[in-house]
């Protein structure tokens, strides 16, 4: 994704941008990412994976507390959002963290503000 950031300007706006904006597919790639860390259980998980670098899908039922369907439930959202991916190894599934993914929250996150301009009345 890395496409830069794009700032929209227009003097005759009644308000100036404050954040830089998203390509619409940038915008709706990305809120499926976010979208599937916006639950506890995922993001805990995203952490676990991450910590260990790489982790079988039976290692995480107990630090989740989680019955082996729920992990597999919360991993397959995981991999639909591309932040997690997966290898099959037998009988068990090796989840490990998409870097390049998480960069690209990362950056959206970190985009420096557009400055405001001075408020003025509409």
């Amino acid at each position: 994704m890395r496409t830069p950031l794009a700032t929209v300007t227009d003097p005759d706006a009644c308000c100036t941008p404050t954040l830089a904006a998203l390509a619409p597919a940038d915008a709706e790639q990305l809120a499926g990412a976010f979208a599937a860390l916006a639950d506890p259980v995922r993001l805990r998980l995203l952490s676990l994976i991450a910590a260990a670098g790489e982790c079988c899908s039976c290692d995480l039922q107990e630090p989740l507390g989680k019955s082996q369907p729920t992990v597999s439930h919360h991993t397959k959202a995981l991999a639909a959002a591309g932040l997690i991916i997966g290898e099959r190894r037998g009988k068990c599934t090796w989840w490990r963290v998409v870097p390049e993914r998480l960069d690209d929250l990362r950056h959206v996150l970190d985009a420096p503000a557009v400055p405001a301009a001075p408020v003025r009345e509409c």
